[in-house]
């Protein structure tokens, strides 16, 4: 499962891009009881979203010139400039070259070989995010790509990430994990694109899942709040119960009700 106990290869961090940063915060606020934080002066209007004073993501202002708003998800890296070159000769690219963040980390962030962005972030003061796996923060990632296989071996290469089959209702589900942790340290899966309703409009793209307590509440607040739903809250036996949202400024974030024990 995504936990703080970081190793190479695992989400370590997520941000928020956004035009409307004050319109994100009264909003995610709402939602999870988020708090925002400015990271400072020096730090170009970045700032930390929090829960009961820990830090869960990150989020910026950010204009038309930086891409589509969307939450960003980014992993543990032990040297930045040599994953992107992994990426590049993947048949990636380098959106953001690697970059010093004021001693607290290398950043990066990166596509994979079917267009889906992704960061890297290579820990120095700060090692990540402080809660994971816990009500109002980040639970479980999902890659939407049209070529299972291919993605498998970009991610392989490039983080050495490693993959397994799990049962799911209609089939299987190709679940991921960091190199030689096991099924145990599972914390993501990929999706083909074409099998999910509501999510090719997008193109290939990693999906967060936020834990929360009462997913029908919160997607009825997240309507409320001017989000829109993309998929309705459905139960899969044995994981949870579930929906895909988008805040007000379109962007993508999932929600689950776990039915696994919480750390």
């Amino acid at each position: 499962m995504l936990t703080t106990h970081f190793v190479n290869g695992a989400p370590n961090w997520i941000d928020l891009s956004t035009p409307d940063i004050d319109g994100a915060v009264s909003f995610y606020g709402a939602l999870f009881g988020w708090r925002f934080q400015s990271a400072g002066p020096d730090a170009g209007g970045y700032g930390f979203f929090q829960l009961d004073g820990r830090t869960v993501a990150g989020g910026m202002q950010s204009g038309p010139e930086q891409g589509q708003p969307a939450w960003t998800v980014y992993f543990q890296s032990e040297d930045a400039q040599a994953t992107a070159k992994a990426a590049e000769g993947a048949h990636g690219s380098v959106r953001v070259q690697p970059v010093d963040v004021m001693g607290q980390g290398h950043v990066a962030v990166l596509t994979d070989q079917a267009g889906a962005p992704f960061g890297i972030w290579q820990p120095g003061r700060t090692k990540g995010v402080d809660v994971a796996n816990e009500p109002g923060a980040l639970y479980w990632v999902e890659l939407y790509t049209p070529d299972i296989a291919a993605a498998a071996a970009f991610y392989h290469q490039v983080l050495g990430l490693e993959t397994s089959a799990a049962p799911f209702p209609g089939g299987t589900y190709t679940c991921v994990n960091p190199a030689g942790r096991g099924e145990d340290a599972m914390f993501g899966g990929i999706v083909p694109l074409a099998d999910a309703p509501g999510e090719a409009e997008g193109g290939p793209h990693w999906l967060s899942y936020f834990q929360i307590e009462d997913t029908d509440g919160v997607v009825e607040k997240a309507q409320r709040l001017g989000g829109t739903v993309r998929m309705p809250p459905t139960t899969v036996e044995g994981v949870g119960r579930m929906a895909r949202l988008d805040d007000p400024h379109g962007v993508r974030f999932a929600v689950i009700e776990s039915a696994r024990p919480q750390s």
